[in-house]
Parts: structure tokens; sequence; C-alpha cells
């Protein structure tokens, strides 16, 4: 296992993270047995970074994440979040260090390593209902926002550093949050279908993320990855037609959305047909190429899985003429 290192901070985290999010349903579905082995094994193979959320399972993520770490006495780095809803709105500063202390309780630990905020920052507009996929800028900065509740658990020491998540066609209010100085890690898409927050522009359809990663990276912020298979897409057995794994969320494959990124992944199954990697493999060893991402998140199902995926930390880049069949790929009319 290869390491990188956030910037500004004195975190050092595997290539390899572990999500530990809903989709993969390990730590929300998955047995004591199995989350407990698959979690040793990620130690061993030294991955050293777990990024939970109180969203992923209403809690059950981190409690149980919390359980297995404190059985094997290990404390790795660890990230949680917190989401903004509606009803949070007069207060959000106040939800911010509430909903923190909360998830030190149900992890078991006194501090995290790194809080984020999982909505992404907009121009304008407010989180409807349950829903926290965007919080307005302002509500980030003006007293009582969400940042001044990060300076309070930063003052209390229950947190180490803080990020937020970036949901694309965002990049004015990222940079002023990176202007801050504030944040020190971002959470973001970067894949073999949609290469926009690195590489090239969105294909027709896809969210703009405008380079953020190299944005970033100019301004000492680290880059976590989440979704690197694009939802489960960017494997061979989605592509084959086979059965997710049983813990995993039920993968739509219907809608035209879902065939057009179907479609995407057959145009770059190539990648690993030539260099004798399975296709998940290749696509994390794309992301990596990248100097200014830190990690890559791995919603992982099975430790199976995870002992294919771990294996792409140091693989190095792929070469110029793969390179540029891909900005092909990228290119091609749906």
């Amino acid at each position: 296992m290869q390491y990188r290192r956030v910037p500004n901070t004195t975190l050092r985290l595997s290539e390899i993270g572990f999500g530990c999010a809903g989709n993969s349903g390990l730590l929300v579905r998955g047995s004591r047995n199995e989350q407990s082995q698959t979690i040793a094994r990620a130690l061993e193979l030294g991955i050293n970074y777990f990024d939970t959320a109180p969203d992923y399972g209403d809690g059950l993520a981190e409690e149980n994440l919390g359980e297995v770490l404190r059985a094997l006495r290990q404390r790795p780095v660890i990230t949680s979040k917190v989401e903004v809803r509606q009803d949070d709105l007069a207060d959000i500063a106040g939800h911010v260090v509430r909903s923190c202390e909360a998830s030190l309780q149900r992890l078991r630990i006194d501090r995290l390593d790194i809080l984020q905020i999982h909505n992404g920052p907009v121009a304008s507009g407010s989180p409807e209902g349950r829903g926290y996929r965007t919080l307005a800028l302002e509500d980030y900065l003006r007293p009582g926002g969400a940042l001044e509740g990060i300076v309070r658990l930063k003052t209390a020491g229950k947190i180490g550093d803080a990020g937020f998540a970036c949901r694309g066609g965002d990049i004015g209010e990222v940079r002023a949050l990176f202007s801050t100085g504030e944040f020190r890690l971002i959470n973001l898409p970067y894949t073999l279908i949609n290469p926009s927050a690195g590489l090239s522009s969105p294909p027709a359809g896809e969210p703009d993320y405008g380079g953020v990663i190299n944005d970033a990276g100019g301004c000492g912020v680290g880059c976590a990855i989440f979704s690197p298979l694009a939802g489960g897409v960017l494997t061979d057995a989605h592509l084959d037609g086979a059965a997710g794994h049983p813990l995993a969320r039920p993968r739509d494959r219907s809608s035209a959305d879902a065939r057009r990124a179907q479609e995407r992944a057959r145009r770059v199954r190539f990648l690993a047909r030539e260099t004798g990697l399975t296709l998940a493999q290749a696509a994390y060893r794309f992301i990596l190429m990248h100097e200014h991402v830190t990690t890559v998140i791995g919603g992982f199902s099975s430790q199976q899985q995870m002992e294919e995926l771990v294996q792409a930390s140091g693989m190095g880049p792929f070469g110029p003429d793969h390179m540029a069949r891909l900005h092909t790929a990228w290119q091609a009319d749906d």
C-alpha cells in the first residue's frame, strides 16, 4: 500500500480508503463477523483511512465501525460528516456541533480526524425536506453557518481538520470555500465515465466538476474520490450482466441513464483487457494517476472485492497510447 499526504496537515492516507456507505452495504447490512474480518484484513493490507457518515444506515455504519475498531484495538484515520437538512437551517452551526458529538459517541472516539459537510456548496437554494445534496454558500459562511460550527469544533479539540463534498457545477462556490483556508479535504467523483474533475470535459448529460482536483491542488487541499466505479457500472460483472453482491443496493440497469453509462463503460473496457487488469482495477489505477488525488474511497461489499482493488495502489500511470484512446472514447457521440 502506498500513502499520500493531505496537504497542510500531518495526515498520510492510504491510496485506497474504506468507504462505509449504504450502497456497498457491508457496514449497514453485513454480519458482525463479515464486518470484523473485512476491516481486520483492510488494516492488515495497509488501509488506514475510513470514511463514514451519520446518514449511512441512520448512524448504524458509525456504530458498527466503532464497535469493530474497538474490538480490534485499532485507531485508523476516520472521517465522518454532517448532513444539513431543512430543519437545521435556523441553527446550522449548532447542528454541526451536535451532529459531530453524536458521531463521536457512535464511533466511540473523542476526536474525528476530519469532519466534512456532506452538502455540496451552491450559489443559492436551501435543502428541501430530508435532502442534503446541496447547501447555499451563504449558509456555509454566514454567522451561525456551517463554517462557524466547524471552527467551534476545532477550538474544542473535537475535530482535527474539515472538508466538504462537491456535487458538480459548483466550481465558483468551491473556490470560495477554499479561500477561507479552513478546509483541507474534499470528497468528489472522478471516473473513467466522467473525468471532468481532473481531465477533459464531461460527456453529454454528466455533471461538470470543472477541473476541481486541479484547483484543490493549487490551494493545498486534498481530494478523496467517492463512487470510483460509477455506482458499480465500471466492473466486469456489471457489464457481463451478473447479479450484484447480496449486500449491495440493487442497480438500475434499464433506464436511459443506466444504459448510457453502461455503453460508456464498454468504450473504456479496453484499458483493462489490454493491461491484464479487471475493469475495476483499471478504474482505480486511472484515478490514482492524478497527482492531486489523495485517496480513492472503495465501497466494498466483501473482503474479496477489497483484496482485488488494493492491488491498484502503486501501479503507476497508463501509457500515452492508452490515454489518447481514452480521450477519444470520452469524445465519442452517444
